[in-house]
């Protein structure tokens, strides 16, 4: 039986990454785990996709997240750079938005040549624990995995960097901030490579403050190591814009190279969505930003 020229680029592509499985008329999705997630909670209910949004590959929405992710979107042919950025969506740990803050974010991604990864990271948190802890091993595997497969997608080892929004801004912060130890026991090679991630977008976080303060709370450690972050938000956002000025400072201070852009105007959970104002513009600002840092070539 005669092999096709695409079948055998197929079976070579499953050979190189196993964990990989292509969705049906939609990008590559990877398991994050070889087995069973670590420090697994119960969920409060089945995994709940809601309707996928008009052009899009991804649910608008999934909650009771107990089977987390990698969905793949890889720049156009001839386009890629070889920078990659694992996106986080945001959802306050009661689901993800993985429409409008995340595949939104790796379409934009992929415009600008960058390879990217949306993570489905577990949910609900842990009310026992700090928020993003249930999630973090999921941030730091994600960045070790495709680090540790940088080479299979044309990536950079040094150019991995991530997106996160309102409460997955949060966790790109802890994931920029505790990459010395990491929150899990290594389950294969992939973990033998940084966690680090080498450079952070940090969009209308939340979580940030010390209870009752205007704070940076101690649980986001920033030191000289701290990898470089663009942040971005706005004054009227129902959530204080001083997460983002606590950690601009914070990062000041260390040495860390930062960019803060607080607007006057805008609602929580903007993301990418068309408007005259202009908060409107911050792709374009981060965009800047990361052509300033050297880690993308101006066009």
């Amino acid at each position: 039986m005669k092999t096709t020229k695409p079948l055998l680029s197929l079976l070579l592509f499953s050979l190189a990454l196993p964990a990989a499985i292509q969705a049906a008329g939609g990008p590559t999705v990877i398991d994050l785990w070889p087995a069973t997630a670590p420090g697994m909670i119960t969920a409060s209910g089945p995994e709940d996709d809601s309707a996928v949004a008009a052009g899009s590959v991804l649910p608008r929405q999934i909650k009771n997240v107990s089977h987390p992710t990698l969905t793949l979107f890889l720049p156009e042919a001839g386009k890629a750079n070889g920078v990659a950025v694992i996106v986080a969506p945001g959802g306050g740990f009661r689901e993800l938005e993985s429409d409008k803050e995340g595949e939104k974010g790796a379409r934009w991604l992929n415009t600008i040549g960058v390879t990217a990864f949306v993570l489905k990271y577990r949910i609900p948190a842990d009310p026992n624990r700090a928020q993003f802890a249930v999630s973090l091993p999921d941030a730091q595997r994600a960045v070790s995995l495709v680090r540790s497969r940088a080479a299979n997608w044309g990536i950079r080892s040094d150019r991995i960097g991530m997106m996160g929004f309102s409460a997955g801004a949060q966790l790109a912060v802890a994931a920029g901030t505790h990459f010395t130890e990491r929150a899990y026991p290594a389950s294969d090679a992939a973990d033998s490579v940084s966690c680090r991630p080498d450079f952070g977008m940090i969009i209308y976080p939340g979580g940030l403050l010390s209870k009752g303060t205007e704070e940076l709370s101690p649980e986001f450690s920033v030191t000289k190591t701290t990898p470089p972050m663009f942040i971005v938000d706005a004054e009227t956002d129902r959530v204080d814009s001083e997460n983002c000025t606590s950690l601009f400072v914070a990062l000041k201070r260390a040495g860390v190279p930062a960019e803060l852009h607080i607007y006057t105007l805008g609602e929580h959970g903007f993301a990418f969505t068309p408007n005259p104002r202009p908060y409107a513009t911050w792709p374009q600002r981060c965009y800047d930003w990361m052509v300033g840092q050297g880690i993308l070539e101006a066009k």
